[in-house]
């Protein structure tokens, strides 16, 4: 069995990267997770009046790398391997990149995580619960990089399609940005060359499509490669938005896989049935799940887990995924409750999912959130007009 590739927090994580932007621009990193000198920098950027940070929703830098000839533009760019997070999810990783903390420290810890005490899961992308919602300011309560540096006189800018504006999601994770809204690519190009006319600016681009592709038609598909292709174009023409002394960076918030085997626990087969015992709540994703047991059965249910999942998913406790750092150095203890009794993680090109609690999820070819350097590794491209 291959080992779990714990994300590289405080070294190369999606957190070090908001980090080093601040820096970028001048701002001083403070708080309990800068522990000496250089942690406000972990990346080493070297400074710019301006940064532009382009993100594109399911970049993996192996997938990147499988394609040069789709994405030449890119793929011509000098690039470094930062690690997502986990999970390797878009939920958690913008947290990260909002925060510029770590899973366990911001408290967005997956795709669905049980509200503690509420009995029922929160949605935490689409902001959906079978009960009531939790406030986000509440949920994610921790001062965003973009609150932070707007109150240091940056310029914070958020460019992304109309309907992203107005969301809790949003609120969670991007809280004290000026959304742009920009519908076409011809938009969001106008409208990061307008954010960008204003001296010590930080300025986010957002495309979506490329994982979109990937869930419904798998990562390397022509759709896929399509999709690809838009990603080299529009970071080119974005690029040449940048004034002088400006830097971009490219990056995702996690890579893909395309999955070959199906666990449905919802299924019929005395396999799957097993995988229903003594669950309360079935949380996460396929490719990271949350596993909620009912009082008394963690143990029980951990064991069938691993049992059923043998040799194709880590199969761990809560306490074991804490100890290995899977969410980071530390994990906030009113945190702890949303985290699964029992976490699986598949490390095969197998998912774990629920085709009737779940049929949209349940039929992707692509998908993503495990410990696989496929999921983890993300790129970090950078062009610049220093």
């Amino acid at each position: 069995m291959t080992a779990p590739l714990v994300p590289a927090y405080g070294t190369a994580s999606l957190a070090d990267l908001s980090t080093s932007l601040l820096a970028v621009l001048g701002m001083e990193a403070t708080g309990p997770h800068v522990t000496g000198p250089g942690d406000g920098n972990p990346l080493g950027l070297e400074h710019a009046g301006r940064v532009l940070l382009f993100i594109v929703d399911g970049l993996g830098a192996e997938l990147l790398r499988a394609h040069p000839e789709t994405a030449p533009f890119l793929s011509a760019r000098p690039a470094r391997v930062l690690t997502a997070g986990f999970p390797a999810t878009t939920a958690t990783s913008l947290g990260t990149l909002g925060t510029g903390l770590p899973p366990g420290e911001h408290g967005m810890l997956g795709y669905q995580l049980a509200v503690p005490g509420a009995g029922y899961l929160l949605n935490c992308l689409r902001w959906t619960a079978a009960g009531p919602v939790v406030h986000p300011d509440e949920w994610q309560p921790t001062p965003t990089v973009f609150e932070r540096a707007a109150a240091a006189g940056i310029s914070v800018r958020y460019v992304a399609p109309s309907e992203f504006g107005p969301t809790p999601f949003n609120r969670a994770v991007y809280r004290g940005v000026g959304f742009v809204g920009a519908d076409t690519l011809d938009d969001r190009v106008e409208g990061v060359r307008e954010a960008l006319a204003t001296p010590r600016s930080h300025v986010t681009v957002y495309y979506g499509d490329l994982d979109a592709a990937g869930h419904r038609f798998g990562w390397g598909s022509p759709q896929w490669l399509e999709r690809l292709a838009i990603v080299d174009r529009l970071a080119e023409r974005l690029a040449g938005t940048l004034p002088p002394g400006s830097a971009m960076y490219v990056t995702a918030d996690h890579g893909m896989v395309n999955i070959t085997e199906l666990i449905d626990v919802d299924g019929p087969a005395e396999r799957e049935s097993a995988l229903r015992e003594g669950v309360a709540l079935l949380g996460g994703e396929s490719r990271a799940r949350h596993v909620y047991t009912v009082p008394g059965a963690a143990t029980a249910v951990l064991d069938a887990w691993r049992d059923v999942l043998a040799g194709k998913a880590w199969v761990v406790s809560r306490e074991e995924a804490i100890e290995s750092g899977w969410f980071g150095p530390r994990v906030r203890s009113g945190w702890l409750p949303r985290i699964g009794d029992v976490l699986a993680v598949p490390y095969t090109d197998c998912a774990i999912v629920a085709s009737v609690a779940e049929p949209i999820e349940a039929s992707f070819i692509g998908a993503h959130a495990s410990l696989t350097a496929a999921e983890q590794h993300v790129p970090l491209l950078e062009v610049s007009t220093r």
